[in-house]
């Protein structure tokens, strides 16, 4: 400590080492040893220190930077070349303020210790110190220091470095953007406490640098000699001495006495009694006073990096700082001497900020200015702006700015995932969202023609029937929807054995429903018109339903293609259509409607979420969606990290920008915290967030019922016949058309949190029944169901007890204990709630019933983690649950409900997953456009 011979401009020099030794109370004599080594030299000899636990109690790292605002990033770290391995981590986390340590306990798992309050992702250049010490005597303890002051620390920590292999070339070093990184650890060398400070450049410092090691070794070599040999001839060092000699005395042979030529020029030369004595050489030359040479300082790089150095006899010069840098010239320097140390002036060139000094002209206006080291470089417009650097940056259009907001007056403004915004016409409107124009039938399209492009603006072609496929098969102008003769043959619907397809003659050779215009069975009775594979010809008359080249009496799945007909269990089902492919069940019975066969059906579900525990991705944590996006077999909602990238979604040094997609680099060019290879498609399956129902869901893309279960709840007796569905509009419009037992057409995706909306219309002046929808669908005995009745009224069944409905919007919650049949049936029908079938969640106190050919838009939010739903229907706000919590389904699958009422549609349905946005917070009596802008 007493040593003088240390200077903060030290760790900057580019020689490749220096020693010291100091005295300070009798009998204590330390060496600090500085290196600047070769990368692999570097890695070897840290690696050597810190697997040699007894001789290492204390490590120091040092280093400074410059990181952008709000940056997330890795500082330093040690890692396994043979495998992804983190041995040792520091990061900074700079949205929150905090750095991390992470490093392998003994356990094999990762400790993690946090510093808050650590502002270093501010823009500025910082020197950070970690300290780390008790390695050796415990307790383990961490000191962070910012800029000379400690600003946090961390104690009993669990101990390090022991986990770190100690083979050659088993570990690697990494840092920030190849900065310098200076490490200090104490050692025991030879009886003496020795501190080694090494600094690492990345790169290859050069030929200059092997050859100044090897001088080195030999330096260190005498220098162990040395004090050995003092140990052994000093009894103690007085405590007033504050140097000891490198080089020892040794007595020279008498010389003859002083005269011009004993010492070399300006040496001063003094007379003893065994002969003169020369001084030391003089500045900028070593030797030993009687034969001096020229010290050529520029050997060991002390001017700026890309700065000429200029070696004069004596001393050296620096020229000029390089462009983008300031500082001052350093001229006529020497190497001066001091028992020892090699003491340099270090010439320091600092950055100009450019944007702070208004440099950026290049910039336009209202952009944002990113200075670089030397220079700066133009980015992408400041927030509130838009635009680039070669049209300039405007003031953008946004749902804030009143002034700006692009929506029509009837439309809703909402800020989009990268802060784009989107316009959405208000329930009764249709358009653009800059153009709206009104939709009488909500089915998405106005009633008259818009002056715009999109398909949204053209004219309603059934302006009171909502029909958002806008289907017309005889081109006439007039939808199928309110067609009297949709395929204009002269045959009126009612009467047209084909409706869709003109069939003058009406020629029915099977004698079905279908005409043989249109029938894909001509042959075979086939009022169901199933066609698996869509190749024309229907299941009844195809002999390969499937379409997978094998023959149906061959084919272990009709249904479904499997051309390698794999069936582990060998009950006859293949794989791909076995409800059970590990159990022996060859009828495939399935009771209750789970998609899961009776012989494997165990209904042990722990989390609620509809799978069984044995099936389910995450056996203890909600994911009705099962996602599993790295496909590792564990669910995205308990894997730490679903890309498997090496990055945590969450934890430190987490969270990761891009979730679902692999990029270990975490680039992000805008800084806006996603990633640049998920920018705009964060799922990355290629369909764009904006446009992306589930855009953190790569599996589901666009809303589509297409692929639906039905499920029949009273599937005994004959009360009444089985719905019939029709499905149009590719999957987001469903027609049901026959006066039914109560069921269900439900979708086979299942979500986690979803929103849920559509247009509900019953296009017929007949009957008074239910209608509605359903979600959290888990089974036919477990699912929640939002039904409408139009007016009050006793089932005609009064077995196995009466039931009465009252009208309006009733949602309930249905877990029953007997499944479907007529317990089900009449619970379902009864307003109210009914012993272990069906509990009444909410109801419109006001009684009313919906009206014929009139249409609705209903809107559901439901969070299944925390059981927040909420419903509410109609442009006039028919009807507002408010917010009702319940557990009984924690997800599930959608589908829509109808009871005893033909003619129903649910047109222009939309889903959207959304488990992991904020909920709302709406009074009842929230205006409807405050509604809307809230919910989304």
């Amino acid at each position: 400590l007493t040593a003088k011979c240390f200077s903060s401009t030290w760790t900057r020099t580019r020689m490749l080492g220096f020693a010291c030794y100091c005295a300070g109370t009798a009998n204590i004599v330390c060496i600090v040893l500085y290196c600047l080594c070769r990368k692999q030299a570097y890695v070897d000899l840290l690696q050597q220190a810190l697997t040699n636990t007894p001789a290492v109690n204390e490590v120091f790292i040092l280093t400074t930077f410059k990181l952008q605002p709000k940056i997330l990033t890795t500082i330093f770290g040690l890692y396994s070349t043979r495998g992804n391995v983190k041995y040792f981590e520091f990061s900074v986390l700079g949205r929150m303020n905090r750095a991390s340590l992470r490093y392998l306990k003994n356990d094999g798992r990762l400790h993690v210790t946090t510093f808050s309050n650590v502002q270093l992702a501010d823009g500025k250049r910082h020197a950070v110190l970690l300290q780390i010490k008790g390695l050796q005597h415990g307790p383990i303890a961490a000191e962070l220091y910012v800029d000379c002051t400690q600003v946090s620390s961390a104690r009993n920590l669990p101990p390090l470095f022991t986990n770190m292999p100690q083979t050659a070339n088993s570990i690697e070093i990494r840092t920030i953007q190849r900065r310098q990184l200076s490490l200090i650890w104490e050692g025991v060398w030879g009886g003496w406490n020795i501190y080694f400070l090494c600094t690492y450049i990345p790169g290859d410092v050069g030929r200059l640098l092997v050859n100044q090691m090897t001088q080195l070794n030999k330096v260190l070599g005498e220098m162990k000699e040395l004090l050995r040999q003092q140990v052994k001839s000093v009894g103690f060092i007085d405590p007033e001495e504050t140097e000891i000699p490198m080089t020892p005395f040794v007595p020279h042979p008498p010389k003859p006495q002083c005269d011009s030529t004993s010492c070399f020029q300006d040496v001063k030369c003094s007379e003893t009694v065994n002969g003169f004595q020369c001084g030391p050489c003089p500045a900028g030359f070593i030797g030993d006073g009687i034969r001096c040479t020229d010290v050529d300082e520029c050997q060991v790089s002390p001017c700026f990096p890309r700065v000429h150095c200029v070696n004069t006899s004596p001393g050296y010069y620096c020229e000029d700082c390089p462009t983008g840098y300031t500082g001052q010239t350093i001229v006529n320097l020497y190497l001066l001497f001091n028992h020892g140390c090699d003491i340099y002036v270090l010439q320091v060139c600092t950055d100009i900020d450019e944007c702070q000094n208004g440099r950026s002209s290049g910039c336009v206006s209202n952009s944002q200015c990113i200075n670089t080291m030397g220079s700066f470089r133009c980015g992408s417009c400041r927030s509130g702006y838009v635009g680039d650097q070669l049209r300039g940056c405007k003031p953008e259009q946004s749902c804030t700015n009143h002034l700006l907001n692009p929506c029509h007056t009837n439309a809703q403004c909402f800020m989009e995932r990268g802060g784009n915004v989107s316009c959405t016409c208000g329930i009764g409107w249709a358009g653009n969202g800059y153009i709206c124009g009104k939709d009488t039938d909500i089915d998405g399209y106005p009633d008259q023609d818009l002056r715009c492009h999109n398909r949204d603006c053209r004219k309603d072609n059934c302006m009171f029937v909502p029909n958002s496929g806008q289907e017309d098969a005889d081109g006439d102008g007039a939808g199928d929807a309110c067609d009297e003769d949709a395929d204009g043959d002269g045959i009126l619907n009612a009467q047209d054995n084909c409706v869709l397809v003109r069939n003058i003659n009406q020629q029915n050779t099977d004698q079905d429903s279908y005409g043989d215009a249109c029938d894909n069975c001509r042959t075979a009775i086939n009022n169901d018109q199933r066609d698996t594979d869509n190749d024309g010809r229907g299941d009844a008359c195809d002999d390969d339903m499937d379409g997978d080249g094998i023959k149906n009496f061959l084919d272990n799945c009709q249904t479904y293609p499997n051309i390698d007909q794999k069936d582990r269990d060998n009950d006859g089902v293949g794989d791909a259509c076995d409800s059970c492919p590990d159990v022996v069940n060859p009828n495939q019975s399935d009771i209750d409607n789970d998609l899961v066969g009776d012989s494997c059906d165990t209904n042990q579900d722990s989390d609620g979420d509809g799978h069984q525990d044995n099936n389910d991705n995450c056996p203890t944590v909600i994911n009705s969606s099962q996602l599993d996006t790295d496909k590792d077999g564990f669910g995205d909602e308990c894997d730490d990290d679903d890309d498997n990238d090496g990055i945590p979604d969450v934890f430190l040094p987490g969270p990761d920008n891009c979730r679902l997609v692999a990029n270990p680099g975490q680039e992000d060019d805008n800084n806006d915290g996603i990633g640049d290879i998920c920018e705009g498609d964060f799922d990355q399956d290629t369909i764009i967030d904006r446009i992306d129902v589930c855009p953190e869901n790569a599996e589901v893309t666009l809303t589509d019922f297409r692929a639906y279960q039905t499920v029949v709840l009273d599937p005994e007796g004959d009360a009444q016949i089985d719905p019939n569905w029709v499905v149009l509009n590719q999957g987001m419009e469903i027609v049901q058309t026959m006066n039914s037992d109560p069921g269900l057409a439900v979708g086979y995706i299942a979500f986690n949190g979803v929103d849920f909306e559509g247009t509900f219309h019953v296009n017929t002046l007949t009957d008074d029944d239910y209608a509605g929808f359903i979600f959290g669908y888990q089974d036919s005995s477990s699912f929640y169901v939002v039904m409408w009745k139009q007016t009050e009224q006793t089932y005609w069944q009064a077995t196995p007890f009466r039931a009465v409905a009252e009208p309006g919007i009733q949602l309930k919650a249905v877990k029953s204990k007997t499944g479907p049949g007529e317990h089900l049936r009449n619970a379902l029908w009864h307003t109210g709630d009914t012993t272990d079938q069906v509990r009444l969640l909410w109801k419109d106190p006001r009684n009313v019933g919906w009206k014929d050919k009139v249409s609705y838009r209903w809107f559901l939010q439901h969070r299944p983690q925390v059981g927040y739903i909420r419903f509410y229907e109609g442009s006039d706000l028919v009807a507002d649950s408010g917010v009702t919590i319940d557990t009984t389904m924690r997800g599930g699958r959608l589908g829509v409900f109808c009871f005893s009422q033909e003619n129903i549609i649910w047109s222009n349905l939309k889903y959207r997953c959304n488990g992991k946005e904020t909920l709302p917070s709406i009074s009842p009596n929230t205006d409807t456009k405050d509604l809307l802008i809230s919910l989304e």
